[in-house]
């Protein structure tokens, strides 16, 4: 067989394989210009160009020939030829001390960023390895220069003695960014050869794409004419700081705006002006898990619809579930997601879970983050137990990776240095000028503790108003009040039990009543809580935290236009066990709260210096849990060892760093007529199905327990490819009012679908 090839198509003539040469030579122009974001090009190239060198093996080029699997290349499965040790290896021979970075990454360019020691698969093994010999093909390669460290790993040595954790992060975290770079370079380049038709379908935009959206925010903005209240004024006050930020130097940014003060559109403004004012590649905002983010991006598609008409590909990327489940296969890989979009709106969870990943499939669009503005819609909602490791995080990008990160929320400060804060972030810059009168001159809602509150006394409560909404803790105790009530006209349900489509639905129902001044009642779980901008008069929120209530209470009197203030009642559920998850947070705010025997600590329950007081509780004085999953102390970096220098956990790390606790499962509901199109078109495309059609499918998906997706997989569930699950009998297992019912949960016979 002549020459040696990285990709082959079975059954084809060698004159279709695409050489090794070509391959090697591709993925480190890519790779290159990636990494060259963050000034490592060199490593990019490098990293690129070794990283298949196992396939100039004998016994690599004979499997290849022989073998059946249409890409067998991508995937290290029985009976294959190890091709990413060669590369590892001679990384470390070449480069030394520095060349065992590189070495990670090749190493794991297919199983994943591998553990330094660990009793199972680990970096000191693969490199002890012995591998089959493989034909030095590097003189017909580009050979690449000695990368030399990036000034800001150069900086973190020499304050290594101070801090040695930090500084054995800063190089983890740059062994994960490199990793970003091949993997993405590599799965582009194979998609190139394997699937031309696949590549040509990925959407492009032109170089000014970001300031043309600019422009389109503008005249979107322009085009509400809002009409002169004092409210809008603020709003409009608002903007005009975040324009005059956005010419500010890339670094860390806090916006500190009330709910209902416009931070959707002003951040959006802020972020697209100071990408292009700093030529910056895309804007990245993230949302809590328990926001409904499809109306972020339902606005931010709003605005780029003109674009989209004159035929561009949709500028806005919506990441908030996942329905590429199941085991890794290049079809997978290809499929996901690398976030190379101008605007990409998705999860808290999505977007740290990523960074301490260590998998491919999860780890691809890290690069992209480089580069970018970062906009972090209530920062607060970072769980206590993984506080320094995410913000640490935030650190290295906002430093050494040319990304703004914007904190962006109605409860600042939570996350900013302090001396009882020493982990909080430095060099924080306020884009509002006055954030306290701020506050206070958007002042439109009063908290009132009511107490403990059974269902059947809420009930009662909520019956007293024409227009109220309802927010409550968990799914079953919305489900449950809600069949209560449905009797009643004008009630409506808002949960995660429904698909992002569905909710999108039931939301305009809900606009077009209260527009009306038609009766309407909504019981809703957190959902409701962020970037949906609906107006209460009254709003009753079962306890939680003191940010999670100053959330609710935007929902009320949001546009200023009742006679005095709107009310917020907090009140205590009967359903605390089930509400175990908040408890902390419930305490810190009913300390805040005082209780029905006693007085409010703060007059104004949302004003800055009550919610301080509650991260003071809640965050501040918990030192010992601000890393408690040890995220960082498994990094950390070893002079006295040449053999491995760089003593990496990213496989633990990775196991380790879980948000939620208990995992959940996406499944693809076939919800009305444009659902059921979506799901033949998933089967209909088989193998690797348009990028379009998985993007489109997660607004139909819906998160359900790993528990109850065992027990119903294959039975209510059913497997496309064996990796896209599908709700088989939707008429009887989702309510057009409730959402996903399953197992203990009552189905219903019919319903219009």
């Amino acid at each position: 067989m002549p020459g040696h090839f990285a990709h082959t198509f079975p059954g084809k003539s060698c004159g279709s394989w695409q050489s090794l040469e070509d391959h090697l030579n591709a993925v480190a122009e890519i790779c290159s210009k990636f990494a060259d974001r963050f000034g490592a090009a060199d490593w990019g190239h490098a990293t690129g160009l070794w990283h298949d060198l196992g396939k100039y093996s004998c016994a690599f080029q004979s499997y290849l020939s022989s073998t059946s699997e249409p890409d067998s290349h991508q995937a290290e499965t029985r009976g294959s030829v190890d091709h990413a040790t060669a590369g590892a290896q001679h990384a470390v021979k070449t480069i030394p001390v520095l060349g065992h970075l590189i070495a990670y990454v090749i190493a794991g360019h297919h199983s994943g960023l591998l553990d330094a020691i660990s009793d199972g698969a680990n970096q000191e093994k693969r490199l002890a390895k012995a591998i089959e010999p493989w034909v030095h093909g590097l003189a017909k390669l580009n050979t690449p220069k000695s990368p030399q460290l990036p000034e800001f790993l150069r900086r973190a040595l020499d304050q290594r003695s101070c801090d040695p954790k930090a500084t054995a992060f800063s190089f983890a975290f740059f062994t994960r960014m490199l990793f970003a770079c091949l993997v993405d370079a590599d799965f582009l380049d194979t998609e190139a050869f394997m699937s031309p038709a696949r590549a040509a379908d990925r959407p492009t935009w032109p170089s000014d794409i970001l300031s043309q959206i600019s422009d389109c925010t503008d005249s979107h903005v322009n085009d509400l004419g809002a009409r002169q209240t004092p409210v809008n004024r603020r709003r409009q006050e608002v903007r005009q700081a975040c324009i005059q930020g956005a010419e500010l130097n890339p670094g860390l940014f806090s916006l500190s705006v009330p709910t209902g003060g416009g931070k959707t559109l002003a951040s959006l403004t802020f972020a697209l002006r100071h990408a292009v004012r700093h030529g910056m590649e895309r804007v990245i905002y993230v949302i809590p898990f328990t926001s409904i983010i499809e109306q972020n991006a339902a606005v931010f598609r709003s605005i780029t619809a003109s674009l989209c008409g004159g035929g561009l590909a949709d500028p806005v990327i919506e990441h908030h579930s996942s329905v590429d489940v199941g085991e890794e296969t290049v079809a997978s890989r290809l499929a996901t997601e690398n976030w190379d979009a101008p605007i990409i709106v998705t999860t808290t969870v999505q977007f740290y879970e990523s960074m301490f990943a260590n998998r491919s499939r999860r780890c691809r669009k890290l690069h992209r983050l480089a580069k970018s503005v970062i906009i972090l819609d209530e920062v607060q909602s970072i769980p206590v137990d993984y506080l320094k490791p995410c913000l640490s995080a935030l650190r290295e990008l906002s430093e050494n990776y040319g990304s703004s990160v914007v904190l962006c929320t109605a409860t600042q400060p939570a996350v900013h240095h302090r001396d009882e804060f020493p982990i909080g972030l430095k060099g924080v810059r306020e884009i509002i000028p006055e954030p306290t009168e701020l506050h206070q001159s958007l002042e439109r809602v009063e908290v009132v503790d009511i107490g403990d509150q059974g269902d059947s006394e809420l009930d009662l409560l909520l019956a007293e108003h024409r227009q109220s909404l309802c927010i409550v803790n968990t799914r079953k105790h919305a489900r449950r009040l809600f069949e209560g009530l449905k009797a009643r006209q004008g009630i409506f349900h808002l949960s995660a039990s429904m698909c992002p489509e569905h909710r999108s639905s039931t939301l305009r129902e809900i606009f077009t009543a209260l527009e009306r001044g038609e009766r309407c009642q909504v019981i809703s779980t957190q959902v409701i809580e962020a970037g949906v901008d609906v107006d209460f008069p009254v709003v009753f929120r079962s306890l939680a935290g003191l940010d999670s209530i100053a959330q609710a209470a935007g929902r009320c009197n949001r546009n200023g236009e009742l006679k005095g203030l709107g009310k917020t009642f907090v009140f205590r559920s009967e359903h605390r066990s089930a509400e175990r998850f908040l408890r902390e947070m419930s305490g810190a705010a009913r300390q805040i709260l005082g209780g029905l025997n006693s007085r409010p600590l703060y007059p104004d329950l949302l004003a800055p210096e009550a919610i301080e007081h509650y991260f003071r509780l809640y965050y501040w004085s918990q030192k010992d849990r601000w890393d408690a999953h040890d995220i960082l102390a498994r990094d950390l970096l070893d002079s006295n060892n040449p053999k491995l220098p760089f003593v990496f956990g990213f496989a633990t790390t990775a196991k380790n760093f879980r948000f939620i606790e208990n995992c959940n499962q996406a499944i693809i509901i076939p919800w009305r007529h444009r659902g059921r199109e979506l799901c033949e078109a998933l089967r209909a495309e088989y193998g690797t199905p348009r990028q379009s059609t998985l993007r489109e499918l997660q607004r139909y998906s819906v998160q359900i327990p790993e528990h109850q997706y065992q027990r119903n997989v294959g039975l209510n569930i059913e497997l496309i490819q064996d990796r896209y699950p599908i709700l088989t009998s939707p008429e009887l297992h989702y309510d057009e009012e409730l959402g996903i019912l399953l197992d203990d949960e009552t189905p219903k016979a019919s319903f219009v679908i």
